[in-house]
């Protein structure tokens, strides 16, 4: 799948280049470094903040402002109680396997898929066809296969290692380990088996408060918040439906084994949207005629099943009318997720979107599709767009008592005929004592059709007996004079129902790494420096000033550019060095910059400036006024340069190294 990625100008990858230019240049940094590090744990340097929180900027306006959604921050700290609840404390768990003599450990699927991989790659290889090498970052933490054996499989063997491999996330932990048994997979290093998978929660677990008697974990979601507050938000937004609530914070996840740099952390940045819906309209969205003509790649389940990863190229309306994706408003989602990634700058060709299989569907998801980004390390999940059904709502509710739910009134009255029972609460207490609550819960939770029967056995018999587990011998009998069971009909004006949730969760982190190695790319005369095409919108700074020299009469322009571009809330930095013009603006195309304004002599005669665009090297020359506002143009992205090239007259000059 690496061999596969290219730069944006569509020449081969280089991982190690990109990655030693994001680290010398600091976009991000091994945490504690002078310390050894810490596996899966980054800073972020100025570039990266920036990137991040223009990334995060975009975010907002593109899904809480366009959707007027609601935007909460909850803590990160999480009771032991409600991660109970929700099924995290038992659920949310990877598969690893231990190697019983030197006690290293492997995450099982990435072990399974390494392996595999590099059995097809030495079978290429065996086969003289041409596989592409990449060089190994000696900083950088390597995959678990180091060695790999040039032997040639049989065409069924390796047709088979291809079919696991495209459903390699539908195995459960008994069948990773069958996997293993089968293909002879053990530890790369030296060759000792290893033990069967076992599940690992991934949760940080902690206590809150010092007598340790709270235990709590670091929310590996931002998600369960929203839902806690779901009432409120509700009575916030005047009890109207559907809305959606959003959140954006750090979520943590003890990894087995972190690696491929920002794209396997235990500490992240994520963006999660709750959009919550009735489910009796069939989940219909009020804007979706707004997207349903957007094609997506689909990657469906059971092509997957099949061994296979073909993509086709789909109308989102065409997918939800025939049932590939279940409903209007995942399929809304889906579409407005896509507009965003190449809102940023993600490269339309290197987007996919992937159905989850079975196995891998997480616990609370009716339906889910992961948007992947291809990357040097292959497709990389970067949103994940789930149907949550009424799941976390329910089990919240039925734990507290709280009323998750919504109730509006009828447009017409329901009349519903039932069987409704009747104590005589003053014989029924002292007839069973301390048991009284117990039995009476079980008779409140017979069903209609029981208490019709129950109802022929009263006038029959002259009693009941019903199950009551942990009473007596768990037959209880109560007579006729404690109890009364009649059919009546009951009108009702309001109508109860909990909502649905479709959660479109995105990593910021990881597309942040996708969007730098899609916008990478190198000059023909000067490929040791790279260049990062961010959009003007996303760009950490997006101006540069350069004066020509150090000249004093430069000084006041620097001052005067630099306030002017802060008054129209754009960035800018200063490049006053003795370099050349040429090596200034390469330097800075490293950091994404997309414009530079070159401050020379004839911006001292007349005020007026050139201005450079990054990617053609293009530059317009125009008066102070004119320059800002194309700058305010693109970086709003109401103009592109191909506009502002037209408009303003050329300029060929300073581009001198």
């Amino acid at each position: 799948m690496a061999s596969s990625m290219t730069t944006k100008d569509g020449k081969p990858f280089d991982r190690p280049a990109l990655e030693g230019l994001m680290r010398r240049r600091l976009f991000y940094t091994p945490a504690f470094d002078i310390y050894g590090g810490v596996s899966g744990l980054y800073d972020y340097g100025p570039p990266g903040c920036a990137l991040t929180n223009n990334i995060v900027d975009i975010w907002r306006k593109h899904f809480v402002l366009k959707e007027n959604m609601l935007e909460v921050d909850c803590t990160m700290l999480t009771p032991y109680e409600v991660l109970k609840t929700s099924g995290h404390v038992d659920k949310f768990a990877d598969w690893m396997c231990k190697d019983p003599k030197t006690g290293e450990i492997f995450r099982a699927d990435h072990l399974v898929e390494e392996v595999l991989e590099a059995r097809l790659k030495g079978n290429k290889e065996a086969r003289g066809e041409k596989v592409e090498e990449k060089e190994e970052d000696p900083k950088k933490k390597k995959k678990k296969v180091k060695n790999i054996a040039v032997v040639k499989l049989d065409d069924g063997v390796a047709q088979e290692y291809e079919e696991v491999l495209a459903k390699i996330d539908n195995y459960n932990g008994q069948e990773l380990g069958e996997l293993m048994k089968k293909y002879d997979i053990r530890n790369p290093a030296n060759n000792s088996e290893l033990e069967p998978p076992v599940a690992f929660n991934l949760m940080f677990q902690t206590t809150i408060g010092p007598s340790a008697n709270a235990p709590g974990y670091l929310r590996p979601e931002t998600a369960q918040g929203q839902f806690l507050n779901f009432q409120k938000l509700l009575d916030f937004n005047q009890q109207q439906m559907p809305f959606a609530s959003a959140s954006i914070g750090k979520s943590f996840r003890n990894e087995i084994s972190p690696r491929a740099g920002l794209l396997r952390v235990r500490e992240f940045l994520m963006a999660e949207i709750e959009h919550f819906v009735d489910p009796d309209g069939g989940k219909k969205h009020p804007r979706f005629d707004e997207v349903k003509d957007v094609e997506l790649e689909l990657l469906n389940r059971d092509v997957q099943l099949s061994g296979k990863t073909q993509v086709e190229t789909t109308k989102i309306g065409e997918a939800v009318k025939t049932g590939l994706v279940d409903n209007e408003t995942l399929g809304y989602f889906l579409a407005r997720i896509q507009l965003f990634l190449l809102r940023i700058g993600v490269d339309k060709n290197k987007i996919r979107f992937r159905q989850h299989m079975a196995n891998e569907m997480a616990h609370y998801a009716a339906d889910c599709w992961d948007a992947e980004l291809l990357t040097s390390y292959g497709w990389i999940e970067c949103v994940g767009c789930a149907d949550r059904s009424a799941y976390d709502l329910s089990v919240h509710m039925n734990k507290t008592g709280a009323p998750l739910m919504v109730r509006e009134p009828r447009k017409e009255p329901l009349r519903i005929e039932e069987w409704q029972i009747d104590l005589d609460k003053k014989k029924f207490g002292p007839k069973f004592k301390k048991d009284g609550k117990t039995v009476e819960a079980a008779i409140d939770a017979l069903s209609q059709d029981l208490r019709e029967k129950l109802s022929l056995d009263l006038e029959k018999e002259g009693k009941i007996v019903i199950d009551v587990p942990g009473v007596g011998d768990g037959k209880v009998e109560v007579p006729k004079e404690l109890i009364t069971i009649a059919k009546r009909t009951r009108v009702e004006n309001t109508r109860e129902y909990t909502p649905n949730v479709i959660e479109p969760s995105f990593g910021i982190g990881r597309i942040f790494y996708a969007l730098c190695e899609h916008s990478y790319w190198t000059r023909e005369k000067d490929e040791a420096r790279g260049v990062l095409s961010f959009p003007p919108t996303v760009a950490p700074t997006k101006v540069l000033i350069v004066p020509l020299s150090a000249h004093a009469d430069f000084k006041p322009f620097v001052r005067t550019l630099g306030d002017k571009l802060q008054d129209i809330g754009v960035t800018s930095r200063v490049d006053d060095s003795g370099a050349s013009i040429g090596k200034r603006y390469s330097r800075n195309d490293e950091l994404g910059t997309p414009l530079g304004i070159t401050i020379d002599f004839q911006s001292v005669k007349d005020n007026t400036f050139t201005l450079r665009e990054r990617d053609s090297t293009d530059q317009v020359r125009a008066s102070l006024d004119e320059i800002c506002k194309a700058i305010s143009n693109l970086v709003n992205g109401t103009e592109q340069w191909a506009d502002i090239s037209k408009r303003l007259p050329k300029f060929e000059g300073q581009e001198v190294d």
